[in-house]
């Protein structure tokens, strides 16, 4: 499987992925974290090429988004752990561009 199915099937599982980056301002570093979505970034869509949206658990810098271009994943990895959209997901209205059955938060 490449990079972009195992976020599809961790996104469809509700599962933790184990990520290493390559940030390029920070070095690589590796987070766990929520897999969100896979498409542009809404800020300029022209622009920006597909990206992995994920939601980063155990940043030193807190909790926050990330926002990945496919050459910057360096690896990833489904973990056992699951998640709860509930928990994390705080928006609405709730726009995915991938498809997923989240129950309210699809």
């Amino acid at each position: 499987m490449d990079k972009k199915e195992i976020f599809l099937q961790a996104i469809n599982n509700k599962k933790i992925v184990k990520v290493k980056v390559n940030t390029y301002e920070k070095w690589i570093i590796e987070r766990h974290c929520i897999p969100f979505d896979f498409w542009p970034s809404r800020r300029n869509l022209k622009v920006n090429p597909d990206r992995f949206h994920l939601y980063d658990l155990d940043s030193p810098d807190n909790k926050h988004n990330l926002s990945i271009i496919p050459e910057q994943l360096i690896n990833i990895e489904i973990t056992e752990e699951t998640f709860n959209p509930w928990n994390y997901v705080t928006w609405t209205p709730i726009n995915w561009f991938y498809k997923r059955d989240w129950g309210i938060y699809s």
